[in-house]
């Protein structure tokens, strides 16, 4: 993941918590409560063009139909990962050509899931070869990656290593050219960079992130930053998003070759809206039955809000998550 994602997440939670917020603020404290276990499949799904309720077996149906499943989700999230893991048994229960892909491991971890896929390695050591901890190791991922291992099902690590994203940021997309063909089959430099509602609410969120500026004397505060600098900012900062974007566009495009659908699970910025990596998955694969689904990290409405139309072709509430 790259090091920005935490803000962009964070600037998401807030602005669903905040009808919560008031109407804790307007009401009396009460003792906690025990949590209460929920049925993953029991989330309210929604369609997101006609705004329709969705039955989980529909939209299960739908999910193993496609040629690319990608499901947005908010991470950490106590319910929305575990119906999204839910889902993803589901789907194997329909298709035995089912695929995994994950945000969260990188293309040069992907002998070490196949190690593990095939048995060459037990957990503790694939955990130690891939450097997996709690925090990008959730065990809903785990679940996902168990479910596809017991069916004998491939795993792909979709994303672009963290170097070469910072690099595209720092240096540009012709400095990614200039590497070895080695280097290179780890990233998908894009063909385009994003139009639209995705790059407007990139910018959005990104524009509260603090900015990189030049070093200062110790104690010096640092200069304010201008309209051109931070416009040089978010253009570098947009680059390196879009490298992230198509690298795992390319991923599931690639991977549709060994099976479908390809259930890519990452964090829903990137596919709401059609966001970058929709738009590029769709460049690469003109045709492709894509189906977006979109975890939202607020309480289930009583119809689909005007705001969510369009979202993803599913969208589903799951009630929100931790604070942070």
């Amino acid at each position: 993941r790259s090091a920005w994602e935490p803000i962009m997440h964070a600037s998401l939670r807030r602005l669903a918590f905040l009808p919560i917020l008031a109407a804790l603020l307007g009401g009396c404290a009460a003792a906690p409560k025990a949590p209460v276990a929920i049925d993953p499949r029991s989330v309210a799904v929604f369609d997101g063009r006609t705004g329709a309720r969705v039955d989980w077996n529909a939209l299960a149906s739908a999910a193993a139909a496609a040629d690319a499943l990608l499901i947005g989700e908010n991470h950490g999230h106590p319910l929305g990962l575990p119906s999204a893991a839910a889902l993803f048994d589901d789907v194997l229960a329909r298709s035995d050509r089912a695929v995994l892909a994950l945000e969260f491991f990188e293309r040069h971890e992907q002998a070490d899931i196949d190690d593990y896929l095939g048995g060459l390695i037990d957990e503790p050591a694939f955990r130690k070869a891939a450097a997996r901890t709690p925090g990008n190791y959730p065990e809903a991922h785990r679940a996902m990656l168990e479910a596809a291992k017991k069916a004998k099902r491939p795993v792909v690590a979709a994303n672009a290593p963290r170097r070469y994203v910072r690099l595209a940021r720092s240096a540009g997309y012709d400095r990614l050219a200039s590497l070895t063909p080695e280097q290179r089959r780890l990233f998908r430099v894009p063909d385009a960079l994003p139009t639209g509602r995705y790059r407007e609410d990139f910018d959005k969120v990104m524009a509260a992130a603090p900015a990189s500026h030049a070093p200062t004397k110790p104690g010096q505060p640092a200069p304010p930053e201008d309209d051109a600098a931070r416009k040089a900012r978010l253009d570098a900062t947009f680059r390196s998003q879009s490298l992230w974007d198509w690298t795992m566009a390319d991923s599931v495009a690639s991977a549709m070759s060994s099976g479908a659908p390809v259930v890519l699970v990452v964090g829903r910025f990137h596919v709401d809206h059609e966001g970058g990596l929709v738009q590029a998955l769709r460049a690469l694969r003109p045709g492709a039955r894509v189906v977006v689904l979109s975890y939202i990290d607020a309480p289930a409405p009583a119809a689909l809000p005007d705001a969510d139309r369009g979202r993803a072709d599913f969208v589903a509430y799951v009630g929100p998550g931790p604070q942070e």
